[in-house]
């Protein structure tokens, strides 16, 4: 019974639309064997719903849709939630790391888009970002490149997230540090 309840949920969760994927790249790889050779191919895919969430995957068989499907699959489970400002940008700027792989994000005004290269822009495009400026520095690797982008939004807290932490409001935490300064400059300047 409760087998046929998880089927039943898989399979209303793979027919919901909810989520849009973007094949970053397949590698084809060979086998010599006595007969001549074999071949097999490993696809990495980025899956998000554009909102927020997103994920990656690899899957490797002997056909490519096979592989395209596996790496979707694995992407699904493997998802991240990403606080973004204004459903559009990132709230700072940050870095990412994974092996020789090295990003940089950059927060953007309205308007910029997405200034990043292949495998950078395919994961802000999942995740429903639309103004970013970032910079790979490293591996050229599609993979590293993938991992060292999720390495970074993972690390990204929202306002809400810091002034939780700290035990204050997110009023305190937004408030700029130059209004601060001002009045008291203007005190001494009286004095």
């Amino acid at each position: 019974m409760a087998r046929e309840s998880r089927r039943r949920d898989r399979r209303e969760r793979d027919e919901t639309p909810e989520f849009a994927d973007r094949l970053v790249t397949i590698n084809r790889v060979s086998k010599t064997v006595k007969g001549g050779k074999r071949f097999g191919f490993a696809a990495l895919v980025v899956v998000g719903d554009q909102k927020g969430r997103v994920g990656f995957g690899k899957g490797k068989a002997k056909e490519v849709p096979e592989a395209i499907r596996k790496a979707t699959e694995q992407a699904k489970r493997n998802l991240v939630r990403v606080p973004l400002r204004e459903g559009r940008t990132l709230h700072h700027d940050m870095e990412g790391r994974h092996g020789a792989g090295k990003v940089i994000m950059r927060t953007a005004p309205a308007g910029t888009g997405i200034i990043a290269g292949g495998p950078m822009r395919a994961v802000f495009e999942m995740l429903g970002v639309q103004d970013v400026v970032a910079k790979s520095i490293g591996s050229q690797n599609p993979y590293n490149m993938v991992r060292a982008t999720i390495d970074a939004l993972t690390k990204e807290s929202s306002p809400r997230m810091v002034a939780q932490r700290r035990g204050k409001k997110v009023a305190e935490i937004l408030r700029k540090p130059e209004t601060e300064a001002a009045p008291a400059a203007a005190d001494a300047a009286e004095a």
